[in-house]
């Protein structure tokens, strides 16, 4: 039986929500299965990937062929990663001691690159709030200053002016 390493879709109308399942290449989309390895959930950024790495290595070292977008899932989890270093192994161009050190060096890359992005995805959401209150409070300080304008009785200033002008002419005369 051909098995292939697939997404089984969930969620409403624009929202997907994906089970990553094991079925048999000929059965539906959304129809039986034989395995559920994990979930994919694209809404949230960065995407949300859970997947038993274990269960997942060895259907894919069974031969289960993934789609292409569950390839690029099993890339970005390391599952294909792991899977070359054991090929490496079995055919003698590395010791497992080696292959795990690489394996947990690329994890901790990966994770640190991750964390970088939710960080910076933070930051620039607390940048856009910050422009945004200040955005505001600045329109705030002009509708305010509008309506204090208006509402503030207009101010003769010919008459001010020539009273000014008779003063001081007025001492010159005498």
């Amino acid at each position: 039986m051909a098995t292939k390493i697939r997404l089984q879709r969930f969620g409403k109308k624009g929202k997907p929500f994906y089970h990553v399942v094991v079925a048999d290449s000929r059965s539906p989309r959304d129809g039986k299965f034989i395995e559920r390895l994990g979930s994919y959930n694209p809404n949230t950024n960065p995407a949300t990937i859970d997947i038993d790495f274990d269960s997942t290595l060895d259907w894919v070292n069974k031969g289960a062929q993934p789609t292409e977008t569950v390839r690029a899932i099993l890339s970005y989890k390391g599952i294909l990663y792991k899977k070359h270093l054991e090929g490496g192994v079995k055919k003698g161009a590395l010791t497992q001691e080696q292959a795990d050190t690489k394996f947990t060096a690329w994890m901790e890359g990966k994770t640190g690159k991750i964390e970088g992005k939710k960080d910076s995805l933070t930051k620039t959401k607390d940048e856009a709030r910050k422009a945004a209150l200040a955005a505001e409070a600045k329109k705030k300080e002009e509708i305010a200053a509008a309506i204090a304008a208006k509402n503030t009785p207009p101010v003769e200033e010919a008459p001010a002016e020539e009273a000014a002008a008779e003063e001081t002419e007025a001492p010159a005369a005498e």
